[in-house]
């Protein structure tokens, strides 16, 4: 019998192999995903965390439902054994050293042959210089993901002089989603409720620079309590002082709905066990 409890905003319309994709990387039980990013180093180089992937990431792999990574990475560093999608980090072109001018995406062919579940793309609405081409390199990046069958992934930018309020990331959503992007991935913010509200497809929030551990599980859970599908942490699993706790105190607040002082006493328990 088919499995009929998976459902995303947006999916309906989708063909049966896109459908396949987002169900490998969004729990079909709970319709929501706990994304672990990694992809860093494609513009900061060795980040605290991440400059041994295969000490520091590779032992979480079981607890995430999707890995966020670059092509690098997944093809050095990954077991393909590990069975679990991933979101490929698809753009580039610029360092932390140089300012954004993500304008190159990577070709479909890549995401093919490393059987990826969807493609991650920068787009950085209100950014006068790059704008225009990153919104394109999302159009372009849609386009052959239709052909395949592979989902994209938008990710709003966030600038040093860019705005972080519910408007402008509302905006920034709704721009990826009416460009076709199947996911977006954006920051959690005050008003968040209406930011999914007026996106159609799935919302994934970045966890952005690392926050205290409980601090980090109350932004989980404010998403989610917000309407999220997901979230998509880095530094705020990896460099926690208890990764292996810390990804799966999320996992709890994400798709069991714990809150953040039962979520944080699990945490503070599996980081005991461990010592």
């Amino acid at each position: 019998m088919a499995d009929k409890s998976f459902f995303l905003k947006g999916s309906n319309h989708l063909d049966w192999g896109m459908q396949s994709r987002l169900s490998r990387i969004f729990n079909p039980e709970t319709g929501r995903s706990v994304m672990l990013a990694f992809d860093h180093g494609f513009i900061m180089g060795p980040t605290t965390g991440v400059e041994r992937i295969d000490q520091s990431i590779v032992p979480l792999i079981p607890y995430a439902d999707c890995l966020m990574c670059t092509r690098g990475i997944l093809r050095s560093m990954i077991p393909p054994s590990c069975n679990k999608p991933v979101c490929m980090r698809s753009d580039a072109g610029s360092s932390i050293l140089t300012k954004l001018n993500n304008n190159v995406v990577i070709d479909i062919e890549d995401a093919v042959r490393l059987n990826v579940s969807a493609m991650a793309v920068m787009v950085a609405v209100g950014d006068p210089d790059f704008e225009a081409q990153t919104v394109a390199n999302l159009t372009e990046a849609v386009d052959a993901g239709q052909a395949a069958g592979i989902p994209i992934m938008g990710v709003t930018a966030v600038g040093k002089d860019m705005v972080r309020d519910a408007r402008y990331f509302g905006l920034a959503s709704r721009i990826c989603a009416e460009n076709g992007a199947n996911i977006v991935k954006t920051y959690y913010t005050e008003g968040f409720e209406k930011v999914v509200s007026c996106c159609p497809v799935p919302i994934v929030i970045a966890g952005g620079k690392k926050l205290p551990e409980k601090e980090a599980l109350e932004l989980a859970y404010n998403a989610i309590q917000c309407g999220a599908s997901g979230v998509d942490m880095g530094r705020n699993v990896f460099q926690s002082e208890a990764p292996t706790a810390m990804i799966q105190a999320v996992s709890a607040v994400v798709h069991k709905g714990m809150n953040p002082n039962d979520a944080f006493q699990l945490y503070n328990d599996l980081k005991a066990s461990r010592s």
